[in-house]
């Protein structure tokens, strides 16, 4: 039998490629932002004037050096490799695929928002994340002792809200509901009792 870690690895890489496809096949065809980090980067878009790749990446950077300091570095290269795997998942699929979502939009809503819920909520339950957001949901779910999940939507519906100075507002109201599905999806799986996988505990985010 595969030990703990490996299928632990496992559970890792499976989130990040549903998460990719969440966003490459569901949400980014409808112009859907899959998170609050997005939302940041367009912001520092529209304020500095930076690139908007440039912007995505110092929001992500910022956070990691923030999550090495806070979660130590194995959590941190386990986040890191998550997003390595949903980035290249991402590439591989909006090159491939040449239509605007699957199905209704609101379908694609749907799906995307369950998939991407499952996937953020089997990376956290395995000593992960997305990076983005869910570090400082992390910080704040373990500081208050609340669910990762709740933390996260609040933090992203703040600052989808201030997007919504900068895009159209109909899209920062699906990316709302989008958030809904999914961070209730990650708070269904966060206290799920699985075997193989970390404890949503203090435990795992030691160093």
């Amino acid at each position: 039998m595969p030990s703990k870690k490996v299928i632990s690895y496992i559970c890792i890489i499976l989130g990040a490629i549903l998460q990719g496809v969440a966003m490459a096949v569901f949400l980014f065809p409808h112009n859907i932002p899959s998170g609050g980090a997005a939302g940041l980067a367009i912001l520092i878009n529209y304020w500095l004037q930076l690139p908007l790749g440039l912007s995505l990446w110092i929001v992500n950077f910022a956070f990691l050096v923030l999550a090495l300091k806070y979660f130590g570095y194995t959590w941190t290269f386990r986040t890191m490799f998550s997003v390595t795997i949903t980035s290249v998942t991402v590439s591989l699929i909006t090159s491939n695929l040449n239509s605007g979502g699957l199905s209704s939009f609101w379908l694609d809503l749907l799906s995307g928002g369950i998939l991407f819920g499952i996937g953020v909520g089997l990376l956290i339950r395995n000593g992960a994340s997305s990076g983005g957001m869910v570090i400082p949901a992390l910080m704040i779910a373990n500081y208050k002792g609340t669910s990762p999940g709740r933390a996260m939507l609040w933090l992203n519906f703040f600052i989808f809200l201030l997007t919504a100075t900068v895009i159209e507002l109909p899209i920062v109201i699906y990316a709302i509901i989008c958030q809904s599905i999914s961070t209730n999806i990650i708070d269904f799986i966060y206290h799920l009792k699985l075997p193989y996988t970390y404890s949503p505990t203090l435990g795992w985010r030691k160093k």
